[in-house]
């Protein structure tokens, strides 16, 4: 028997929020997690002084969740400048918001990314999502990402050198299949707010949402064998009982522990982390591969945002692809050097490779997006995660709340408010460079 009111399977983001609106409502909750940490898919490592997120991850400050359940200050918060460097045709190509920064309006518009009306599309692409709610946004008619940019006009060229690259980093979606709600979710955030790294790198969120816990809440290397209506099996046998249990793994393996029929797919990613004697960069910008060759679709350099990244004298370069191009590690890394070599010289062969992270399950996918679904399965089992919301740290956070809420209600307990949040409107943005514009050979 289990000493808890609920036991919740999972330790992301989602059963971390899930079990913190529980406790503080006076609910027991005894949280088992397979893995040795906390966080999911939203965890750091550190190595000989850097710190590795697993998969390059950003916080969009903008995400309502996450402004009513961090705090952004003690997250020590430093965000990305605005806009992006675009690898295009063999040059560096800064493209900046001109709502942020001024001046930037006519630099973007002689730039070749797209033509005069494509921007021009952009600009009102901003303002309809500025001017929507996320209501508003996940009640509109459905469609495909690729497609509701085709409906608004834009060009193969504005498509494919901006939209692939930016989309691809932020919904692991290189393809542009996903949703087209959660695209004009995912642009009203980066139009509203920043993307912003923690100082102890992306697994201080998830750390500072437990740290609400009592001690022993949280079960590490406890892996289920099954769930169902207010019991758990573990992989010992043992089994565990309790008024409701709430599955809140990722979605192939809440699939595995409710035994469903249907499969729930995923997106995977890799990341390559490597260490540099001098950045790559001056600013602290995302790089995106607006159509050159090779796999890398992002790359940045973490310690200009977070100085904390990488020891004093270093510096780090992370790059990311996207989906699975080759199951051989050897050959995934030598492509990625070539290409890397291509945009910055033989300076990039020296870049000593520290890790090499291979995420399977890093995005579900989801089509037609049922941003709210009902956490409930049956009296006494609940369901939450970003599978059953939105992909996101906010559909993580904002279901496993939602998920409690629900079992609360279910327990005849009255939900209250949650406490006021933390003042989030300052947190330092890192300084920018002079606008500049590389040539190089031709990818």
């Amino acid at each position: 028997m289990s000493e808890a009111d609920v036991l919740i399977i999972g330790a992301g983001l989602a059963g971390i929020c899930c079990a913190r609106t529980l406790h503080r409502h006076g609910v027991s909750v005894r949280v088992l997690e397979a893995a040795d940490g906390i966080g999911g898919r939203v965890r750091s490592d550190r190595q000989e002084g850097f710190i590795l997120d697993r998969g390059f991850q950003v916080l969009l400050t903008a995400y309502p969740e996450a402004l009513q359940q961090l705090d952004y200050e003690a997250l020590g918060l430093r965000a990305f400048f605005s806009g992006a460097i675009i690898r295009h045709h063999g040059r560096f190509l800064r493209f900046s918001d001109p709502a942020r920064e001024p001046g930037a309006l006519l630099n973007n518009l002689f730039l070749p990314i797209g033509s005069l009306a494509d921007k021009y599309r952009l600009w009102k692409l901003r303002y309809d999502v500025s001017h929507e709610s996320i209501e508003e946004i996940f009640e509109a008619p459905e469609t495909t990402t690729m497609q509701i940019l085709r409906q608004r006009g834009f060009s193969s060229r504005m498509i494919e050198t901006l939209f692939k690259p930016l989309l691809g980093g932020i919904l692991l979606d290189a393809k542009l299949t996903a949703s087209s709600r959660m695209f004009e979710f995912a642009f009203k955030m980066l139009t509203e707010g920043d993307a912003a790294l923690p100082q102890e790198g992306i697994g201080a969120i998830p750390a500072q949402l437990a740290r609400e816990l009592p001690e022993g809440a949280v079960e590490l290397n406890t892996r289920v064998r099954s769930a169902g209506r207010q019991e758990v099996v573990l992989e010992s046998g043992e089994a565990l009982r309790a008024q409701a249990v709430v599955v809140a793994t990722d979605g192939p393996e809440a699939a595995r522990l409710l035994g469903l029929a249907h499969a729930i797919n995923s997106r995977s990613v890799s990341a390559l982390y490597f260490a540099a004697k001098e950045p790559p960069l001056e600013e602290p910008m995302l790089v995106l591969n607006g159509g050159s060759r090779g796999p890398v679709s992002n790359l940045c350099v973490p310690n200009l945002i977070q100085p904390s990244y990488a020891p004093v004298g270093d510096w780090l370069v992370a790059a990311t692809v996207l989906g699975w191009p080759t199951s051989d590690d050897k050959l995934l890394i030598n492509t990625v050097r070539a290409q890397l070599r291509r945009w910055y010289g033989l300076v990039a062969h020296e870049w000593r490779l520290l890790r090499l992270y291979r995420i399977q399950h890093a995005h579900p996918v989801i089509y037609p997006l049922d941003w709210q679904r009902e956490a409930r399965l049956e009296t006494g089992l609940y369901c939450c995660g970003d599978h059953r919301a939105t992909p996101s740290f906010q559909g993580a956070m904002e279901s496993g709340r939602l998920a409690a809420e629900a079992l609360l209600e279910g327990l005849g307990i009255e939900v209250q408010a949650d406490p006021a949040p933390a003042v989030n409107s300052t947190y330092r943005r890192s300084p920018s460079a002079a606008p500049a514009e590389i040539e190089e050979d031709d990818d």
